[in-house]
């Protein structure tokens, strides 16, 4: 198999793969473990308008632009996604997506429920999405106390909005129990795999057949 999962010699279009879930439910490291092992897949890098914080590197966490900026870019039909969160601005440019699925990259997507629906409306036939669930609701709670990054009023907060979030699982194409994150990431990976290989998105597929069959022929 070529990279990205496609026949020797057949082209494929890349694919925007989205995972999403309630916070603590484990999108974010199986968005890490995907990056790290999945060849031919790279991370969408948001645009924002809130400061950068220590650690962070432009252009590699995010595209830290000013509100009027965003506004324009808003105004230019430049993103395929974006919402206000608290007082700043997140979206994901257009550009460096759509170029990397022409080239047959497949880039992944940590997003809520709202940011997919926008990449549904624009992008229909590229959007792969899986919603990753929590085991149950006391798993969840230990998960987002064990991280001990949150007060107990933040994480009650974030358990209340998880029901929210939960409401939304039958708008995605799959759906994973992360009991286990192994057994998640392969589930994950497995998805991925598989969505590679569609017919649909081989562009290439018809003129491969067509060779192979002139060749049988001979």
């Amino acid at each position: 198999m070529a990279a990205g999962g496609s026949l020797q010699g057949v082209e494929r279009r890349g694919l925007m793969f989205v995972l999403s879930s309630p916070s603590g439910a484990g999108k974010s490291t199986l968005s890490r473990m995907l990056i790290e092992r999945m060849p031919g897949l790279s991370m969408s890098v948001s645009a924002t308008t809130r400061s950068m914080r220590p650690g962070e590197i432009e252009g590699e966490h995010y595209h830290f632009i000013d509100k009027a900026m965003f506004d324009g870019m808003v105004k230019n039909d430049e993103f395929l996604e974006y919402a206000p969160v608290f007082d700043n601005h997140y979206g994901t440019p257009r550009k460096p997506v759509e170029e990397a699925l022409a080239s047959g990259q497949d880039v992944l997507f940590d997003i809520d429920w709202q940011g997919t629906q926008q990449l549904r409306e624009k992008a229909r036939d590229d959007v792969v999405s899986v919603f990753i669930l929590p085991p149950s609701a006391p798993d969840l709670e230990k998960r987002l106390h064990t991280r001990a990054q949150d007060s107990h009023d933040v994480i009650r907060g974030r358990m209340s909005r998880a029901s929210h979030e939960l409401s939304h699982w039958a708008e995605y194409d799959y759906v994973v129990t992360n009991r286990d994150v192994d057994v998640a990431y392969t589930e994950v990976a497995t998805i991925l795999q598989a969505e590679r290989l569609k017919r649909e998105r081989q562009t290439g597929l018809s003129t491969f057949v067509r060779e192979l069959q002139r060749q049988l022929e001979k």
